[in-house]
C-alpha cells in the first residue's frame, strides 16, 4: 500500500502488485438475525456465556471503538469493501489479552461463540477474519505512520481508555506515571558479529539481484555455514586478523557500491556500521576505541533492527526502547489514561514534557505523582500551566537549606519580594550567569533577625546579601511537603504504578514482541495497553456484582 494524496482527509490507495484496491465501509450489522447463532446454544450455555469476559467486551468495549478514524487507511472509489475495522481492532486486543498467534485469533473468531459474541459478528454468513487480515491491517497502520506521522492506534486505545474511565468512575484528578525498559527481540553482537552481518547481509542482496561481479572474494559470506566457521570455529589468538579481514572486506565492498545502492537498506546499515564502528589511520583500518570518541548510545545495535539504542539502567544493560505509562487512580481502582513510546535514550523528564504539552488544561487541580527522576523546575512550572501538582516522591540532589521555602519570588522567579522575617530588599535581580536572584537588605534588619544563622547573608557596610535562586526555594517547599500526610498518602498512591512494569513483562511479553522497529513495537504494545485495561475494567464490573450479591459489601 502506498499513500499518494489526500482530499478532504482521504487518503488513496493505489494498486500494487495487481492487488486490488479496498473502499472503506463501516460496520453496520449489529442487529440480530432468525438464523442468528446466539439462538444456538442452549439456556445454561447462555448464562456462561453472559458471565465470560465476551459480555463486557460486546457491551462496553467494541462499540466505543471509533472506525471512522481510520478511513484514511482505505480507498474512497467503489470497490471491494475492507473487513470492519472495529473487528480488526477488538481481534488485536482479544488476541493480546488472551495471548494468543494470529492464527488462533482466526480459529477462535471461526470456532468460538464467546469470540463472535464480544466482535459482534454473530449474523455474519462468514467470519470476516482470513490468516492475512490482521497483519494486512498493521501494515496500514504502520505505512500511514510513516507518512503523516499520525498513530492512529494509539488515539484508538486512549480513547477507549477514556470511555472505561467514565465507567469506573475514575475522574483523573490523581495520576500518577512510571517508565520501563521495553527489550527489542534481537540478538546481543559482538563488534566482530555486527560488521560480520552488515556485510553479509549485504552480500546476500547482491547475490540475490545478481550482481556477483561485485562480490569477488566473498563469496563465502552467502554460504550459511560462513558465519560459525568465522565467529565460533577459530582459535582466539586469530581474532586480530579475522576482524581486520572482516574491516577489509566491508571496506572494499562499501567502494564497490558507492553512488549505486543509496537506497537500499542493506547498504545503509553497512556504511552506518562502518562509519560508527571503524577509523582509518595512514591507510590502515582498526576497531575505534573510547578515547577515539563517537560511541555513544545511539549507535547500531543489530541490523534486524537499526532503530534500537543502549542504555544502562540501575546496573543493567538494555538494547530497545522506553515506554511510559500514565495511570488515572480511584479509590482501589486504576486505569491507564496514556502511554509513550520512545527509544531508550529518551529520558523520564523528557516523557513527562511531552506528555504535560499535549495534555489540555484542567478546570479543576489535579495531581500527578512520579519519582524523582521526573522533577525539575521546567517540569514543575509546566504542570502548573496545566493546573496540575507535580508530586516527585524522591527528590535528586543535595538537600536545600529549610529555611528557603519561606522566601516569597515574583511569579517569574526573577525577584525576592519578601525574606522569612517579612522583610522587602532594598533592591532585587537575576544573576543571568548563575540564575540566582540577588537580594540586598539593611543591614540593621539582618543582624537583628532571628533567621540571621539560618539565611546566612553576606554582608558589608551597608547591607546584607542574599544569593538564592528559584529552584532552591522550590526544592525547600517540596521537602517540606515530604513530612506531611498529604504526601505519605500520595507517595502510597505511587506505589501502585510500580506493579505495571512487572504486569507487562510476565502477562504480556513486552521483552519478547514478535516485531522490531520503534513504530511497529509501539502499535503493539498499544494494543497490550488496551488488554490491560480491559482486564482492569473486568475486574472492576466483578467487583460491583459482588457487591450486588452482599448487600453489606455495598
Amino acid at each position: 500500500m502506498r499513500i499518494l494524496s489526500a482530499k478532504s482527509g482521504i487518503y488513496i490507495c493505489r494498486r500494487k502488485r495487481g492487488k486490488p484496491l479496498l473502499s472503506f465501509k463501516s460496520n453496520d450489522s449489529q442487529q440480530i438475525t432468525l438464523n442468528d447463532a446466539l439462538f444456538g446454544p442452549t439456556d445454561r450455555e447462555k448464562r456462561m456465556l453472559e458471565k465470560s469476559w465476551a459480555k463486557p467486551f460486546a457491551e462496553k468495549i467494541f462499540p466505543k471503538i471509533d472506525e471512522s478514524r481510520f478511513v484514511c487507511l482505505y480507498s474512497d472509489k467503489a470497490s471491494r469493501p475492507n473487513t470492519p475495522v472495529n473487528v480488526c481492532v477488538g481481534a488485536l486486543i482479544l488476541k493480546e489479552l488472551l495471548n494468543l498467534t494470529d492464527d488462533e485469533m482466526v480459529e477462535s473468531l471461526a470456532f468460538d461463540v464467546r469470540f463472535q459474541y464480544a466482535l459482534h459478528t454473530t449474523s455474519f454468513e462468514e467470519q470476516p477474519l482470513s490468516d492475512k487480515t490482521l497483519s494486512r491491517f498493521r501494515k496500514r497502520c504502520y505505512t500511514y505512520e510513516l507518512a503523516t506521522g499520525t498513530d492512529l492506534i494509539y488515539e484508538t486505545i486512549t480513547g477507549l481508555s477514556g470511555e472505561m474511565a467514565k465507567i469506573m468512575k475514575i475522574n483523573g484528578q490523581i495520576q500518577r506515571m512510571d517508565s520501563l525498559m521495553v527489550a527489542s527481540n534481537i540478538k546481543r553482537l559482538s563488534r566482530m558479529e555486527l560488521l560480520y552481518t552488515c556485510v553479509s547481509d549485504l552480500v546476500v542482496y547482491l547475490h540475490k539481484h545478481n550482481e556477483d561481479d561485485k562480490l569477488e572474494g566473498l563469496e563465502h559470506y552467502y554460504n550459511p555455514d560462513d558465519y560459525n566457521k568465522v565467529i565460533y570455529r577459530q582459535r582466539k589468538e586469530d581474532y586480530d586478523q579475522r576482524i581486520l579481514t572482516i574491516l577489509s572486506d566491508a571496506d572494499s565492498l562499501i567502494k564497490k557500491c558507492n553512488g549505486s545502492y543509496d537506497d537500499v537498506p542493506e547498504y545503509q546499515l553497512l556504511v552506518r556500521a562502518f562509519s560508527e564502528q571503524v577509523i582509518r589511520e595512514d591507510d590502515k583500518l582498526r576497531l575505534k576505541t573510547k578515547k577515539d570518541g563517537g560511541m555513544n548510545s545511539s549507535i547500531l545495535q543489530n541490523p534486524a533492527d537499526p532503530e534500537a539504542t543502549y542504555r544502562e539502567k540501575a546496573g543493567k544493560q538494555y538494547r530497545g526502547y522506553a515506554a511510559n505509562v500514565t495511570e488515572s487512580v480511584g479509590e482501589d481502582k486504576s486505569i491507564i489514561t496514556d502511554y509513550q513510546f520512545d527509544s531508550n535514550t529518551h529520558s523520564d523528564s523528557d516523557f513527562l514534557k511531552e506528555h504535560l504539552e499535549s495534555v489540555e488544561r484542567t478546570p479543576e487541580r489535579n495531581t500527578l505523582v512520579t519519582d524523582g527522576a521526573y522533577s525539575g523546575e521546567a517540569n514543575r512550572q509546566l504542570a502548573d500551566d496545566k493546573n496540575i501538582d507535580l508530586i516527585t516522591t524522591d527528590l535528586l540532589g543535595r538537600d536545600a537549606n529549610d529555611i528557603y521555602a519561606d522566601f516569597q519570588f515574583s511569579e517569574d522567579g526573577t525577584k525576592i519580594l519578601l525574606c522569612p522575617a517579612g522583610n522587602q530588599p532594598k533592591s532585587s535581580s537575576i544573576v543571568k550567569s548563575t540564575g540566582k536572584v540577588r537580594a540586598s537588605f539593611p543591614k540593621n534588619k539582618c543582624e537583628n533577625c532571628p533567621y540571621k544563622d539560618q539565611c546566612r547573608p553576606k554582608t558589608s557596610n551597608k547591607t546584607s546579601v542574599v544569593y538564592l535562586s528559584k529552584a532552591s526555594h522550590e526544592k525547600a517547599k517540596a521537602q517540606r511537603f515530604t513530612g506531611t500526610w498529604q504526601f505519605k498518602f500520595l507517595s502510597r498512591v505511587r506505589n501502585g504504578v510500580e506493579t505495571i512494569p512487572s504486569i507487562l513483562r510476565r502477562k504480556y511479553n513486552i521483552d519478547t514482541m514478535p516485531v522490531r522497529g520503534r513504530i511497529r513495537m509501539k502499535h503493539l504494545f498499544g494494543f497490550k495497553i488496551g488488554a490491560l485495561n480491559f482486564r482492569k475494567l473486568l475486574k472492576y464490573l466483578g467487583s460491583l456484582e459482588k457487591c450486588a450479591l452482599n448487600p453489606e459489601i455495598a
